[in-house]
Formats: C-alpha cells, structure tokens, sequence
C-alpha cells in the first residue's frame, strides 16, 4: 500500500476487490453483463460528465445512498452487479442544511434587575439557516423585570424571526438569587413556544414550517444561561446547518462510503463502494487495465459492505504496490547471474583439460 495525494486513489486493504465497467468510448458506457471487471486497485478521476474514471477507462461501480447515507434500493442483489451505478461526484451537486439546533451559554447582569436599573433590554441577534440555504436570524431580546424595591432576577425573553418577522418565542426566566445554586436558571415558563426542562431547550417554529431548539440549560445546573453580576457576556453560541455549498471533493472511507465534501463544511454520503469476493480469484481472467474478469473457473461473486464478511477495507489515498520485492528480485537476479558465470568458467577449464589431454596423446 503507497499512499497518495488523491482521495479518489482507492485499493483495498486486504483480501477483495472493486467493482468497474468497461467503457467503449470516453463518452458512452458499455454496461453490458460482459464489460464487467475487477479491480486490486484504482486511481480514479472526473471525467467531463463527472463520471470516476481510471486511466484505462474504467468506471468505478457503487450503490446509490440518500442524504442519510442509506441505500435507495434496500433489496440490492449482492451476487450480480446489476444494482450498481458508476460513481458521479455531480450526484453530490449542491447542499444546503436547515438550522434545527442552536446552543446559547452567556450571562445576563444581576444588577439589571435592581429597582434601581434603567431596565434597558440586551438585544442578541443570531443567524439560522432554513431548507433552501437562507441566512436568517433570531432576535433574542432579554429585557429586566424592575420590581419597586431589591432585585427581582426576572428577564422576559422575547425571540423574532427575521423571516416573518413575528414573534415566535416568549418566554419568562427566573434566575436563583440565593443558595447553592445562586445565579443558575430556576424557571421558565413559556407563553410562545415550548421549554423542555430535561434538556434545556426552548423550541419554535421558524418561517418555511421547521422548528428549531435554542438549548439555553437546565434549571438548577448553570450550564447556559445564568445571571451573574458583571457584564452581558454571550459566551457561546453554536448551532447546525449551513447555507448553499457547492461540491469541492470527494472522500473515501474504511467503510467504503463516498463522501461528498461541499464548500460550507458540510459533507454527504453519496455512494457505497462494495469489495466484491470470488469463490476463486485465480479461476479469473487478466484483462487490459490490470483488471480481472469473471469465469467459469473462477465461479460467482458476492458484494460485502467494506469491512465485513471475509473481505478487507477500501482505502482512499492510497494504491495498491506490486507485491515484488524488486530488492530481492534483483539479489536473486544477481546470484543467478554469478552462478551462471561461475558454471561457464567450469565448462572453460573442464575444456580446456580436455584439450590438454587430447594434446598430450599426440
């Protein structure tokens, strides 16, 4: 195994081999049950369709998954190649990830809530995204409750969707004031929009139908938000979902699955890449490209998920050495060459002794 600078350099680590079809011309697969083949290893590239290619023109086979990295044909057909599709990396095309998580930690100040106080709001405003890639954000308003004397540790948290811009989420927080758990969350209670006390999580449903939790902590645990003395200080602030991407590469694992990568950091399974076994791989027929074709002699196949059953795994990055020691080869090669002169310079004098007695006689 050598490793490479190119994700699409795939060989198998261990025992198996990957599926590819033959092609006649650059431009048109020949997907006839004869154009089949198997190959140790391959470099593979983008054709102009997008197509994974080798340098001999041949097309990388794999099952078709969805976004969620499963097959669209649960009842694949493991003994023929008859559910495989070549590999194209413009399967992958574009991505865009809605928002349905997002974590707040950060405090708000103690002394706003003194009687004393302006009771001026802290406005946070944080960015979403919805199912077709939009930047939108939420509007976090935390606005103090002033009571007419000491401190009331009371915040209304009014939360606006600049999609629609309604209102989606009102809620009243109560902060702990004494005690061991002085500063953390005590209540919430919502009057849009749900809270979930087990996971911290307000929910609300954004504009295009899709709800997202804005996880803000557990009551009694201090984990997100608090109420401290000092300045408002978001601390944190990390959510899910990505605008539009456009496919920059893709990868292939140990478990055989292609991932596409995209230009936002987001990233989707596209295909799987079985490693075909053959009841006898030395029953097979070498063919051009250094590729192997199915026999009589060498009987059927059967297409494993990289990994498991007898076969081994697929590597990216890496291909396949010649399994010759050149090393080795040519230390033998010398000692072959060193025998066979010695053996000639033993027929020269055996010759030559001869021919001495031949003289001798005379």
């Amino acid at each position: 195994m050598e490793a490479t600078g190119n994700s699409t350099d795939i060989s198998v680590n261990g025992r198996g081999f990957i599926p590819v079809v033959q092609s006649q011309t650059p431009d048109t697969l020949n997907t006839g049950q004869d154009k089949y083949r198997l190959a140790s290893t391959g470099s593979f590239r983008p054709d102009v369709d997008g197509n994974l290619v080798s340098n001999s023109g041949h097309f990388l086979l794999g099952f078709r998954l969805d976004q969620t990295g499963a097959a669209l044909n649960p009842a694949i057909a493991r003994n023929s190649f008859d559910a495989l599709e070549v590999v194209n990396i413009g399967a992958g095309g574009f991505t865009a990830s809605p928002t349905t998580s997002i974590e707040f930690a950060g405090n708000l100040p103690a002394q706003d809530t003194e009687s004393t106080s302006a009771g001026d709001p802290r406005v946070l405003p944080v960015e979403y995204f919805d199912e077709l890639g939009n930047s939108e954000s939420l509007t976090l308003t935390f606005t103090p409750v002033i009571p007419g004397a000491g401190a009331s540790s009371n915040w209304l948290l009014t939360i606006m969707d600049s999609a629609s811009g309604a209102t989606v989420g009102d809620f009243d927080i109560q902060f702990n004031q004494t005690g061991a758990n002085a500063g953390s969350l005590a209540s919430v209670t919502p009057t849009t929009g749900t809270y979930d006390a087990t996971t911290g999580a307000l929910t609300m449903t954004v504009a295009g139908g899709n709800d997202i939790d804005v996880t803000i902590g557990i009551p009694d645990e201090g984990n997100g938000l608090v109420q401290f003395a000092g300045e408002f200080a978001p601390l944190r602030i990390s959510k899910d979902g990505a605008g539009f991407g456009n496919i920059l590469r893709v990868e292939v694992g140990e478990d055989g699955i292609v991932d596409a990568i995209f230009d936002n950091g987001q990233s989707r399974p596209i295909y799987r890449i079985p490693v075909a076994d053959v009841i006898n791989p030395n029953g097979m027929q070498l063919t051009t490209g250094n590729v192997f074709q199915l026999t009589q002699a060498s009987g059927g196949l059967f297409l494993f998920d990289s990994g498991h059953g007898p076969v081994g795994t697929t590597e990216g990055y890496s291909l396949e050495n010649s399994t010759v020691d050149i090393a080795q080869e040519l230390t033998d090669l010398i000692q072959t060459q060193r025998s066979y002169s010695s053996n000639a310079r033993i027929i020269t004098t055996v010759d030559e002794m001869l021919q001495e007695t031949t003289n001798l006689k005379r």
